[in-house]
């Protein structure tokens, strides 16, 4: 500090001091594995924390001393001298070795921790939350004792010439404290932004593999506002202070105009470092967030940001990554939902319930009245072809049938409802939840006639099954139906239920009789945009239906 801090610390520093990074919150830290791949800087991450405030207390203490030997020393008496020289002998012998070792002593605390750490060896889960409250606090712990190494020096050396029998003058006193002042503003806060820059990217990878130095009870990590603060004091109080200083004191040597320009130089320089420093602390994170960010608008949800920080940051990241560990089960619960009910209603029913309270009576989500479209459809003459077929041929055939029906629904915006062993039951409307505001019909019909067409197109493929007269057979209604999730509060099955449903059923069944392929009802018929490619057929009377249908037959559906 006042004049030769570094060359001590450096010959206290043990050189097999060594610390990188954790995390934890478990009984036992699990090890890892036997070859850990730590970087150089993270398995010696101890040495280089003891090392990182060196440069700016050497700068410090070089400006100490070309002050005092320019401003300090002309102004004192023979006597004067040799008291000084001895003051500044005893701290570099005593106060600053003295503030070597206490700064030392949480980083041999750590040694051993760091070392089993870096060895992938087990620790308990009271040794390592000690840890790593030491680690998160130390900043602080190296900030009170370089402060306090440094501003003693402000009330000592005055007292120790005062003590003399000569008078002191006032402008030694004055010099004294800005010597010391603007000396310990270069050395300290900039040592503390070494020192913290240092540990989040030495330690905290070491001491907090597992949870987050944001979330360790006990610590006190700096703010942004008092990073703010002291950066105000590195990059601005001291120098202007220093040049306040300088031309309020009167200069006894008659050299201040030119000195004052180098402790300018030098406060200023120092304080653009500070300002580099703070950048990194600040940016880094930042420029993680936007990157991570963008990556979760692409539709990215693995962009986890692995920046470790023990401040408000620190929380920030942790909640990001909560959200995108959210948003990753959102998206991995949709697509497995989407196989059952199709993506597009997955999206819309978990949209809705996102606004159901699944602690009230029912547990349900309900069900409105909608105009939708119905399709049922149903494999020809399944049970005489599959008599005598291998199962496994039998089951290929449904899925390849299956597989084109759900490709060809939901390209119509559809929903296959439900399987129903050699057939299915699809709802169409927008985006496969109804809704009466699109032509769900014409895109009923659509699906309806392409799906004939693909299963014509897969004649090969269904002969090679055994499947040699595959042909299928098509309803198609539209009407008003109960629509939304029933079941029990435990499990839900989204359908459509009433009378429009069994119609469409009924349709489907009268393809068997009329000869069609495909058939629709006149209420889908009348919902077309265009209709040129049906006939109309005699009216059928059909199952719970007390007036006979009209029904429509599709005699090309290209």
């Amino acid at each position: 500090m006042c004049r030769t801090l570094i060359a001590k610390r450096k010959s206290t520093l043990p050189n097999d001091a060594i610390d990188p990074n954790f995390r934890g919150n478990s009984a036992t830290f699990p090890p890892r594995p036997s070859t850990p791949d730590w970087t150089f800087s993270q398995r010696h991450g101890l040495i280089v924390v003891v090392l990182s405030p060196v440069v700016a207390n050497f700068v410090g203490s070089v400006f100490n001393i070309l002050y005092n030997s320019q401003q300090i020393e002309p102004l004192l008496s023979a006597q004067q001298m040799a008291r000084f020289e001895s003051c500044w002998q005893w701290f570099n012998m005593v106060i600053y070795p003295l503030a070597v070792i206490l700064f030392l002593i949480p980083i041999i605390q750590l040694r051993p921790i760091h070392r089993d750490l870096i060895d992938g060896r087990s620790v308990s889960e009271d040794v390592l939350k000690t840890s790593q409250r030491k680690v998160v606090n130390l900043p602080w712990w190296f900030l009170a004792v370089a402060s306090v190494g440094w501003l003693i020096c402000i009330p000592v050396f005055p007292l120790a010439l005062a003590s003399l029998d000569e008078p002191l003058s006032s402008n030694v006193v004055v010099h004294l404290t800005t010597s010391f002042l603007i000396a310990s503003l270069i050395a300290v806060t900039h040592s503390f932004f070494a020192v913290e820059l240092v540990i989040q990217q030495t330690l905290f990878p070491v001491f907090f593999q597992t949870g987050t130095p944001a979330n360790v009870p006990g610590t006190a990590p700096m703010t942004i506002s008092q990073r703010g603060l002291m950066w105000s004091a590195s990059a601005v109080v001291s120098p202007v202070l220093s040049l306040v200083l300088l031309i309020l004191v009167p200069d006894a040597t008659e050299s201040a105009p030119a000195f004052a320009l180098v402790v300018a130089a030098v406060a200023v320089s120092f304080g653009m470092a500070t300002s580099l420093l703070l950048g990194r602390l600040v940016a880094t994170p930042v420029l993680e967030l936007k990157r991570a960010s963008l990556a979760v608008a692409e539709g990215d949800f693995s962009a986890q940001i692995k920046t470790l920080r023990a401040d408000e940051f620190g929380m920030l990241i942790n909640q990001f990554n909560s959200m995108i560990t959210g948003l990753a089960e959102r998206e991995r619960l949709q697509a497995t939902f989407g196989r059952h009910v199709g993506r597009e209603a997955a999206k819309q029913i978990l949209a809705a319930q996102d606004g159901v309270d699944y602690k009230s009576a029912s547990g349900t989500l309900g069900g409105t009245k909608q105009l939708i479209s119905v399709m049922f459809a149903d494999v020809r003459n399944f049970t005489a072809q599959s008599a005598d077929a291998p199962v496994d041929d039998v089951i290929a055939g449904l899925n390849l049938m299956f597989g084109e029906a759900v490709k060809i629904v939901e390209k119509h915006d559809g929903m296959i409802n439900k399987f129903l062993g050699d057939g299915f039951m699809a709802i169409f409307g927008s985006g496969g939840v109804p809704s009466s505001d699109r032509q769900h019909a014409d895109a009923a019909v659509e699906a309806g006639c392409e799906l004939l067409a693909r299963i014509d197109a897969l004649k090969e493929d269904f002969e090679k099954l055994g499947w040699s007269q595959m042909k299928i057979g098509v309803g198609i209604n539209t009407g008003i139906a109960m629509v939304g999730s029933i079941g029990a509060p435990e499990r839900h099955e989204y359908t459509a239920m009433g009378d429009t449903v069994n119609v469409a059923a009924r349709v489907e069944a009268l393809t068997k009789s009329t000869g069609y392929d495909l058939l629709i009802t006149g209420t889908t018929y009348d919902a077309l945009s265009t209709a040129k490619n049906f006939v109309e057929l005699p009216r059928q009377n059909v199952k719970g239906k007390s007036t006979s249908l009209q029904i429509y037959g599709a005699v090309n559906c290209d």
